[in-house]
């Protein structure tokens, strides 16, 4: 495909995002019905369906409307692209921009603060206030590409043979300060999924703050741990790399379908439970990775920025004091009950546990980090809190 026909490609992808439905289904949709496509063309076009979505605020107030058009106008604006070359006409190409459509672009527009940091008004609101200065340069990191990492199985491997294993199957990667157990994927990355590493559990895809919480935690060889809300298990398999004795727990059990497969290619055990057993204070350590708004880690899951508002904000935070509530009573006395989002915003994070303090006074909190994609990774939040 040309690089025209990628882009109309990503216009009709758009228009079906603009109609309702989900990003990825509307990729898998275009997908499917686009088999002459190439490995390269379907990564190009998904670039660009989440470039726009990850900017779709001031894709819209640049290119001057709602329509996968107007928006894909409004990106390659703003990448500085010679709009006449990929809006040719040809075949397979765009239509030729308007007289319209030139003189909106050529105007000189001053986009409110919102529109730049791509916010909705009511999330930059709070966001702003919480971090003033550092508000913008957050919501602009949040507006570009994350990186990609992995973690290095430390029970399977050194940091330095997996990295020569990657390098030999041209994946190409370097250390990063967040944490110890991360490796900065710079160029390769479509490859890890099949790569020998990757397929003998000697590493993992996770983000550099997933695994710095994991580090934060005060875990040892044999500890008992509960993964309260553990998801796809990756924090799960990141713990008992340690030599942690872990129990993985989701409300949806569904959701850790494949931790077993994946428990066993990193040479690990994991016990799952599909329901709750009556209170026991048998875990030194619960970890509720809680339900959040995913803040953090928006450029990944964009959908979410704009998804989001005021009301769910707040059953999410409901959820959030549940699952807290419930925790506690798994937590051995002498244990600790670790509080954690993948969330930036004080709401879901201080404010809970404030919340939830006021409700349990018999916790109190022991320490505190908080982790913003300025710090090169995505937005994570831990609290970890002991008896008083």
């Amino acid at each position: 495909m040309t690089p025209a026909a990628r882009v109309a490609a990503a216009i009709s992808i758009l228009d079906e995002v603009i109609a309702g439905k989900a990003t990825e289904a509307a990729l898998l949709h275009w997908t499917r019905g686009s088999r002459f496509a190439g490995s390269k063309d379907r990564a190009a076009i998904r670039d660009l369906v989440f470039d726009a979505r990850r900017k779709w605020s001031s894709c819209q107030f640049i290119g001057g409307g709602v329509s996968g058009r107007r928006i894909m106008l409004g990106l390659l604006h703003q990448q500085d692209i010679d709009l006449n070359v990929l809006f040719s006409g040809d075949k397979y190409a765009p239509a030729c921009l308007s007289y319209e459509e030139k003189a909106h672009l050529d105007e000189d527009q001053t986009l409110p603060p919102y529109t730049t940091a791509d916010m909705q008004p009511w999330v930059w609101a709070r966001l702003s206030d919480q971090y003033a200065e550092a508000a913008m340069p957050i919501a602009e990191a949040l507006r570009e590409r994350a990186p990609v990492f992995i973690r290095v199985n430390t029970g399977k491997a050194t940091k330095d043979a997996a990295i020569l294993q990657l390098s030999q199957q041209g994946i190409e990667t370097r250390a990063t300060p967040i944490c110890q157990s991360a490796l900065e994927v710079t160029a390769g990355a479509r490859k890890i999924r099949t790569s020998d590493a990757y397929l003998n559990g000697l590493i993992e895809l996770q983000d550099a703050a997933s695994q710095a919480l994991i580090e934060a935690l005060p875990l040892h060889v044999g500890m008992q741990v509960l993964d309260f809300c553990a998801g796809g298990g990756g924090k799960s398999l990141a713990m008992a790399a340690v030599g942690a004795n872990v129990t993985a727990y989701d409300i949806k059990a569904e959701r850790m379908v494949d931790l077993p497969a994946r428990s066993r290619r990193a040479g690990v055990h994991i016990d799952t439970l599909d329901r709750l057993p009556k209170s026991s204070e048998a875990y030194h350590l619960v970890l509720c990775d809680a339900p959040c708004s995913g803040s953090g880690s928006w450029r990944r899951s964009p959908d979410g920025k704009w998804s989001l508002n005021e009301a769910r904000l707040g059953q999410l935070k409901a959820a959030q004091l549940d699952v807290l509530k419930t925790a506690q009573n798994y937590v051995h006395p002498d244990g600790c009950l670790a509080y954690a989002t993948c969330s930036v915003l004080s709401e879901e994070n201080e404010n809970t546990l404030d919340e939830f303090i006021r409700t349990s006074p018999e916790w109190s909190i022991s320490n505190v980090r908080n982790w913003t994609p300025l710090d090169g990774a995505d937005g994570f939040f831990l609290a970890t809190l002991i008896r008083r």
